[in-house]
């Protein structure tokens, strides 16, 4: 992505921020903090070898003369990451040019993990445990034979140690075809493998516009690359989004899509038709999952993808961090501005959504219509007889909801707008002939 944010938005400033969405999670050891902050300074003194740049030029084609020689001269800026703790919880902020910034996410949020488990949770680490990780990453690498795999596992992984255990497993398994490591790639004599990130869908959402960030982002990427790196993210602004602009052309040209949330048999299905609808084979498209997987899960989905289309995983914290006792930390760093401007990423989780507040309700709106300022309904069952005035069942989020629930008390109720007040509504629980009895029972539903 760096090349396609070089080429196209040199100029541009961005900030990111990192996330724990695991509240529970401690960082308050000021030995974690001192490793940290000592291994963020080290990153200034990398450089990429002359060796290492003519290996990408022959293994990356799509990687331009002009572009290796901008990565020979890239440096680390440690000014651009800003770190604290606060109450106990890391506070990491990142900001420069998108162009220099974009490197940051992956190193520092694998920083974060490897310092984690040298300061914080110490306990998993027991001699020996080196050949007992290969032994379960042989079994796991000989499970996936039959599956197109790739390791996508640098940014949660427990260690360097860890994922090249990892990959060397996978070059072994004959349906393994690469990793998200570029440096274990050129060690081990495979295939660095990646695809586009959110902050791409992201950063375009505030360059070119927000409606239709997906349309545009696709067409960026075809811009620079020209119909390599063909696996479109669908989920920026959840799939819903990405369908309504994914045209004939993005259909045609691109490999395929890629699953990073929401339920993947579903997504398949959707997938399927979705490529139907437009005169293509799904067969010869792929979809490549990524959402949290382990093996059981990804035979699961290939089985039932057998004979419809065709399917790749990209596998990550279940290599490079699997250590009973001891979970991964759940953390990500994301774009949260590009020119000044507020980003956000949707899901299609429910409750997953990261970025400012306003700006999420913006983009649910401009992509879904959800209403800016959230909705209300209180509903109370009263009887013209009751002295001791109205019972209130419940709020909830829309009109409809609310009926519905409160047709669980009363199955009968006859809905009718209420004429005093604009937008509220009466079931009335007694009627005669199929009108309202307006002696007895009722249920006022209002807005709050």
């Amino acid at each position: 992505m760096q090349k396609a944010v070089l080429d196209l938005y040199p100029n541009t400033p961005v900030e990111y921020t990192f996330f724990d969405r695991n509240p529970d999670t401690k960082f308050n050891n000021s030995a974690f903090f001192d490793m940290l902050l000592s291994e963020l300074r080290k990153m200034a003194d990398l450089r990429l070898s002359e060796d290492e740049a003519d290996w990408l030029a022959r293994t990356c084609p799509f990687l331009t003369p002009q572009y290796i020689e901008y990565l020979k001269n890239y440096r680390f800026d440690p000014n651009e990451v800003h770190i604290r703790i606060q109450d106990g919880r890391l506070v990491l902020g990142i900001q420069g040019l998108w162009h220099s910034t974009i490197l940051w996410e992956v190193p520092l949020m694998a920083l974060i993990s490897e310092c984690y488990f040298k300061t914080v949770d110490t306990d998993w680490e027991q001699p020996g445990w080196h050949l007992e990780y290969d032994d379960r990453m042989m079994t796991k690498a000989r499970a996936m034979e039959q599956l197109t795999w790739a390791e996508f596992g640098t940014r949660r992984r427990r260690h360097l140690e860890a994922q090249a255990i990892a990959v060397a497993a996978g070059t072994r398994s004959q349906g393994f075809v690469g990793t998200s490591n570029v440096m274990l790639a050129r060690q081990t004599h495979t295939k660095p493998k990646g695809t586009m990130a959110h902050e791409w869908f992201q950063g375009i959402s505030a360059l070119e516009g927000l409606r239709h960030a997906n349309r545009f982002a696709l067409d960026a990427w075809t811009q620079v690359y020209k119909g390599d790196l063909g696996i479109a993210l669908t989920d920026t602004y959840g799939s819903e989004a990405f369908w309504a602009d994914f045209t004939l052309q993005h259909a045609k040209l691109f490999d395929g899509v890629r699953h990073d949330s929401g339920c993947p048999f579903r997504f398949m299905t959707r997938a399927i038709r979705e490529y139907e609808k437009r005169g293509i084979d799904p067969k010869s498209k792929t979809i490549l999952f990524s959402d949290g997987l382990n093996v059981d899960k990804a035979l699961d989905i290939e089985a039932k993808a057998a004979g419809r289309i065709k399917v790749a995983f990209g596998i990550g914290t279940h290599l490079t961090n699997d250590f009973e006792d001891s979970p991964a930390l759940n953390m990500v760093i994301k774009l949260t501005k590009c020119n000044g401007i507020p980003v956000v990423k949707l899901s299609d989780d429910q409750g997953k959504e990261i970025g400012d507040s306003d700006a999420i309700k913006v983009a649910k709106w401009t992509h879904y219509r959800q209403p800016l300022q959230e909705e209300r309904w209180k509903a109370s069952f009263d009887s013209r007889n009751d002295p001791d005035g109205p019972d209130c069942c419940g709020t909830w989020p829309s009109l409809e909801r609310a009926k519905k629930e409160c047709e669980v008390y009363s199955k009968d109720l006859l809905w009718m707008p209420d004429t005093h007040s604009a937008g509220d509504w009466i079931g009335w629980v007694e009627h005669e002939d199929g009108e309202p009895s307006y002696d007895g029972a009722y249920c006022l539903i209002e807005r709050v």
